[in-house]
């Protein structure tokens, strides 16, 4: 593929600059930039912003309420939005759900539920881990069992992302036993305030409530809740996953993490030199730099694949794990620059409640919280070891 911009790719770069400089409100701005945690409204307020403009949903086919862009231009619009530092459009109902309705859903759910995702009136959560079913996730135990016009739905789903503010959870149940643990799986739509749901937090290393366990006792859902067939979710399931692999790699923040440690590592000093100035360090740096430019031009041709055959394939595998290295190693060196001055945990000042870091170290104030939470990259989404087993099996065929 061609690696050059074109024209008109520039232009439309221009434009979507334009529109950040006049559209972002500097208060998310700082808070992005400066690794401060993001309010459920900061969060609300920076989709409903971009979805007047009619940007929310990118991939999305025109006729749903998406853009029409190129998978350039997409790329394009997701590298300005990081350099700038917006908040993220939550990938919940936009980048997975969304998808599995588009090509699996009935025409009353369509027109039903894409609208309020575009919205944001409905905050999505995934239901898919559990205890025990994290990375082989087809042995999940999660019941439905049909009666009449509803599923009684009964157990338990773990590492729920923002699931203490959701008002749908998509989730994998299993409704019929039996045959490999893959088949009699089922893919269900569920509304949150539904009598015998309950969200119990899970507060994290970085002492962060993001996460949480959520119980179901004989929830009952209706049967036109149920995307596509019975018995038929994993195929779902599968599907969504690899849109969710795709983002994960999530290039543009990583280019703008890279400036923020190049920043911090030329601030600190080494032997009366800035550390960027120290070859073993520098080293480190451009090595890091080298492997993002590649992703980069993965992530490039994976879209362009997208955009004229299929969803993705296998070879988001491939994305999810180098993407999530990547932001790893970016957290590990801007610990390793600011040194002992990111030890101090300042939740306060994370959360904005006070101006300025106790450590008077603005920068590495957030950075051991943001090294912490980090660690779950290469676990989410499907971890980076099953990652390399579909590599594997899909693509190298062994």
């Amino acid at each position: 593929m061609d690696l050059n911009y074109t024209e008109t790719d520039e232009a439309f770069r221009t434009m979507v600059r334009g529109y950040l400089e006049q559209n972002l409100p500097a208060d998310l701005q700082h808070k992005v930039l400066n690794h401060k945690r993001l309010s459920k409204d900061d969060l609300v307020r920076w989709h409903k912003i971009v979805a007047q403009q009619g940007w929310v949903a990118t991939g999305w086919p025109v006729e749903y309420g998406g853009t029409g862009w190129t998978p350039v231009q997409r790329h394009i619009w997701e590298e300005e939005c990081a350099h700038a530092g917006t908040p993220p459009i939550l990938p919940f109902g936009v980048n997975m759900v969304a998808p599995v309705i588009m090509a699996f859903g009935n025409e009353a759910q369509k027109r039903h539920y894409l609208p309020r995702i575009l919205s944001c009136e409905d905050w999505w959560c995934q239901g898919y881990s559990e205890p025990g079913s994290g990375s082989d996730l087809a042995s999940l135990k999660t019941r439905a069992e049909r009666q009449g016009d509803h599923y009684i739905v009964n157990g338990q789903k773990t590492w729920t992302t923002l699931g203490q503010h959701a008002d749908m959870i998509f989730c994998l149940v299993r409704t019929e036993t039996g045959g490999r643990k893959q088949e009699g799986i089922s893919f269900l739509l569920i509304d949150m305030k539904t009598p015998g749901i309950t969200v119990r937090p899970i507060i994290t290393l970085d002492e962060d409530h993001e996460v949480n366990e959520v119980f179901f006792d004989n929830v009952s859902v209706p049967v036109d809740n149920l995307i596509g067939e019975e018995n038929k979710g994993w195929t779902y399931a599968k599907y969504l996953l690899g849109h969710e692999r795709t983002n994960i790699a999530a290039v543009g923040r990583a280019k703008r993490e890279m400036e923020f440690l190049k920043r911090i590592a030329h601030d600190q000093q080494k032997n009366g030199a800035p550390l960027l100035d120290d070859p073993v360090f520098a080293a480190k740096v451009a090595s890091l730099e080298i492997e993002l430019m590649a992703l980069e031009v993965t992530v490039l041709r994976v879209i362009s694949l997208d955009n004229v055959k299929r969803g993705p394939g296998p070879e988001a595998s491939m994305l999810k794990i180098k993407g999530t290295e990547i932001q790893q190693a970016l957290t590990e060196l801007m610990l390793e620059a600011v040194g002992p001055y990111g030890l101090p945990f300042d939740t306060r000042f994370m959360e904005g409640t006070t101006e300025h870091s106790a450590s008077e170290d603005d920068d590495a104030a957030p950075l051991a919280s943001y090294y912490f939470n980090y660690r779950k990259t290469s676990i989410y989404g499907g971890s980076n070891e099953i990652q390399k087993n579909i590599i594997t099996q899909m693509i190298l065929g062994l």
